[in-house]
């Protein structure tokens, strides 16, 4: 594949997801000038070898990040990348259908700096549907879009930005706190469709309100590393 001919790199963390890390990379719709870097975080499953089965039609770059961690493998893929674009996508998220030409629009539009898609949740009840008009009402009258939306902006723009900073937790709120001080941030109509499980898991109310329990801890400027404990400490 001519190096030359890539216009986005789509960069995918997975971690511990052998569970559903087959199904999911199967969904990429995938065209000849896409690179797909999948990074793992030192998974102590079967994650790795089954990414290394999935036969897309254009076989994604499969690497281990050297440091655990969101942001060191985010940073890490964007390091490999080739593409003029990069696209930063969780695993149980799937971009729209049209995700090409929306991410070319949106970052050709003025004043542009980043971009990410509205957010869809795979989950028929009526309180999904609320949680995804107040999730895409933040993100388009705040910018302030979360991780699970897919992230883009041109490589160039994250190489001066310094990437994301070496936090284990709010990665994305603080780089995205970032950008909007150098640009705009644009929201796709198009919606990302991601997996309702982190919600079912714990209940909408319950996540939501740990979600900004964290975002508050920040403000606060409480350590990062504490946030994370708290974060991922049974609940």
């Amino acid at each position: 594949m001519n190096p030359f001919s890539i216009k986005i790199s789509l960069i995918i963390l997975v971690f511990n997801e052998a569970s559903i890390v087959e199904d999911y990379l199967s969904k990429i719709p995938m065209r000849p000038d896409l690179e797909v870097i999948i990074v793992d975080g030192q998974s102590d499953d079967e994650t790795v070898a089954l990414c290394e089965k999935i036969e897309l039609k254009f076989k994604p770059k499969i690497v281990i990040s050297p440091l655990k961690g969101r942001a060191n493998q985010l940073n890490f893929g964007a390091s490999l990348a080739i593409g003029e674009i990069l696209c930063f996508l969780h695993l149980d998220s799937q971009l729209p259908s049209n995700y090409f030409t929306q991410i070319e629009e949106l970052l050709s539009r003025p004043q542009a700096i980043a971009g990410a898609f509205s957010l869809a949740i795979d989950a028929p009840q009526i309180s999904f549907r609320w949680l995804e008009k107040l999730v895409n009402w933040r993100s388009r009258y705040f910018s302030l879009p979360y991780g699970d939306q897919g992230l883009f902006l041109t490589t160039s723009v994250f190489k001066k930005m310094g990437g994301f900073a070496p936090m284990p937790i709010m990665e994305d709120y603080e780089f995205v706190q970032r950008l909007k001080k150098q640009g705009t941030i644009h929201i796709s109509q198009a919606p990302v469709l991601t997996s309702s499980r982190r919600w079912q898991k714990l209940g909408i109310l319950k996540t939501t309100l740990i979600n900004q329990g964290m975002i508050l801890g920040y403000y606060l400027k409480i350590h990062p590393e504490i946030l994370a404990r708290w974060y991922r400490s049974p609940r």
